[in-house]
């Protein structure tokens, strides 16, 4: 087994990708792939062999890999996708149908769709959820697994959720707290009632969540309130639960996997900050259990690894993907 913890004095500042010789022309394919009652966008770009890249949530959308990751098209043909009733997606009638066994299937019929052939999959925080379940029934598709900032047991992220909110300021905490006990929707005006106060908005993914997702390079542009209007609430809902950002308790608490990653055999990458939310000693244990994974991880670094080491982590899984 193998790991790295990168230093930043080991990077050279241009990458390779500046050195590839395929066409600087990179036209863009999208569209929607009709899966098991659920219209699944998607969006193609670069050239070489296919990365599928799945996105966090659960209830986002593909939209915050960019413009972070388009480096990556000069030299594999990237395949972003919207999971379910998130993005560009359609929705569902019966929310239960927001589920991991049901996003897996998703991305089996992109790929059969876009007859991709074998494929690298990364995916990212929830997303990392997703392609480990999909591993363990469609591994054969697979030629490459990145893991990005996950993990694989509920009850370890609720450790970890648990213990960023105990770092609040106690002022703060004690008010979170209180909003929660008050039931966190149902409030304010109607079109308010389905999702986060303000107030809950900035505490949680403000003043809780901001140090474990950035760290070196914070997002000029981060909004914690701005999640209110761009996530899907009935995904979240339904997946992550209702009692707030510091415990999970919807249908991902049938997430525990980790008896189960030593069934993985396709290269994989573990990839995670060194300050993300999702704790990396969650992925030191992933990598511990996946026989021959690689662990990468990024120094000066928050959940959104992308976007604080943005060269390190592309080089990194550019590397990667080309073995």
């Amino acid at each position: 087994m193998r790991v790295r913890i990168i230093l930043c004095a080991l990077f050279i500042s241009t990458l390779s990708f500046a050195q590839h010789s395929a066409p600087n022309l990179y036209p863009m394919q999208e569209g929607f792939v009709d899966s098991h009652g659920a219209l699944i966008y998607y969006k193609v770009v670069g050239h070489g062999a296919p990365l599928v890249i799945v996105h966090g949530g659960p209830g986002a959308s593909h939209d915050y890999f960019l413009p972070y990751l388009l480096p990556l098209m000069r030299t594999n043909q990237l395949v972003f996708i919207d999971e379910r009733g998130g993005g560009k997606s359609s929705k569902c009638p019966d929310p239960r149908d927001y589920n991991v066994a049901n996003m897996v299937e998703d991305i089996e019929t992109v790929r059969q769709a876009l007859d991709l052939g074998k494929i690298s999959l990364f995916g990212h925080s929830f997303g990392g959820v997703l392609v480990q379940a999909y591993a363990f029934k469609y591994q054969r598709n697979l030629s490459h697994l990145i893991l990005g900032s996950t993990f694989s047991s509920t009850r370890e992220i609720n450790e970890a959720l648990a213990r960023m909110k105990a770092a609040l300021d106690p002022k703060d905490r004690d008010r979170v707290n209180a909003l929660e006990a008050a039931g966190l929707f149902g409030k304010g005006e109607a079109w308010e009632h389905g999702r986060y106060s303000e107030e809950y908005a900035k505490l949680a993914w403000g003043k809780g969540y901001f140090p474990f997702v950035y760290v070196n390079q914070p997002d000029p542009d981060y909004d914690p309130v701005a999640g209110n209007t761009t996530n899907a609430w009935d995904v979240y809902r339904e997946m992550w639960g209702s009692d707030g950002e510091f415990v999970i308790d919807g249908n991902l608490k049938e997430v525990e996997y980790v008896d189960r990653l030593s069934e993985i055999k396709v290269p994989t990458l573990i990839i995670v900050g060194d300050h993300d939310e999702s704790d990396p000693k969650m992925s030191k244990e992933m990598h511990e259990k996946i026989t021959g994974s690689e662990l990468v991880i990024l120094p000066r670094s928050g959940h959104m690894t992308f976007v604080d080491q943005p060269e390190m982590f592309l080089q990194t899984v550019q590397e990667f993907v080309g073995h």
